[in-house]
C-alpha cells in the first residue's frame, strides 16, 4: 500500500470520528438535554426549578432540599426558630461545598464536639443532654439535609412557642403538618423539613 493512499484512508477515517463526534454531541449533549429538561419543566416543574421556596412576599428564601442555619450574626440559635442538624458544609449549608467532617466515630474531635453541642442544645431547650437526639448534634453525609427527626423538632417545640407567644399546641400541630412519612411506606424515617416549618411558623405569626 502507498504512503499516499494510507494517508488518504488515515484522513477519511479521521473525517468520519469527527463527524461522528459532532453529531452525538449535538444529540446527545445538546438534543438529549433540551428534551429531558423539557419534560421534567413539563411533568415537574417545581422540582426541576429546584424546589425553590418562597417567603410571604413571595421572596425566593432558598430550597426545600437545602437546610439552613437559623441563627443570629453571631452564629447564635434564634429562640424563635427550629434548629437544623449541624453542617459540616463550608460555613454550614454551603451548597457548592457538599460535604461531611469525614470523621470517625472514635476521631476526639468529633467526640468533643459532639460533647459541646449535646451540652450547648441541653441548656438552649432547657432539657437533660440525655433527652438531646443523636440527629441534633450530628452533621448528614452531605451537610446540606433540611430534615430533623420528629423527636428534635418535639424537644423544640416549647422553646419556640414561648419566644412566639403561641400555645405549645399551635406550634406542636405545625411540627405534624409538616412531618414526612417514610418513602414509598417503609424507606427511611419520618422526617421535618426545617426550612418549610419555619417558614409556615413565620406565616402563621403575627
Amino acid at each position: 500500500m502507498s504512503t499516499s493512499h494510507t494517508t488518504r484512508a488515515t484522513l477519511r477515517q479521521a473525517a468520519v470520528a469527527i463527524r461522528a463526534m459532532l453529531v452525538f454531541t449535538v444529540v446527545l449533549g445538546v438534543g438529549y438535554t433540551a428534551l429531558i429538561t423539557g419534560i421534567g419543566q413539563l411533568a415537574l416543574p417545581w422540582q426541576a426549578g429546584g424546589s425553590l421556596v418562597t417567603d410571604r412576599s413571595g421572596e425566593v428564601v432558598g430550597s426545600s432540599l437545602i437546610g439552613q442555619s437559623f441563627t443570629d450574626a453571631d452564629g447564635n440559635p434564634l429562640p424563635e426558630y427550629f434548629q437544623s442538624r449541624p453542617s459540616a458544609a463550608g460555613d454550614g449549608y454551603d451548597a457548592g461545598a457538599s460535604s461531611g467532617s469525614n470523621w470517625g466515630p472514635e476521631n476526639p474531635d468529633l467526640i468533643a464536639a459532639i460533647a459541646q453541642r449535646k451540652a450547648s442544645i441541653a441548656a438552649f431547650e432547657n432539657v437533660a443532654e440525655s433527652e438531646v437526639p443523636a440527629d441534633a448534634v450530628t452533621a448528614s453525609a452531605s451537610g446540606l439535609d433540611p430534615h430533623i427527626s420528629p423527636a428534635y423538632a418535639e424537644l423544640q417545640v416549647a422553646r419556640v412557642a414561648e419566644a412566639r407567644g403561641l400555645s405549645e399546641r399551635e406550634v406542636s400541630a405545625l411540627v405534624s403538618q409538616y412531618t414526612e412519612n417514610r418513602d414509598l411506606g417503609y424507606l427511611g424515617e419520618p422526617r421535618v423539613n426545617v426550612v418549610a416549618l419555619n417558614l409556615a411558623l413565620d406565616a402563621l405569626d403575627p
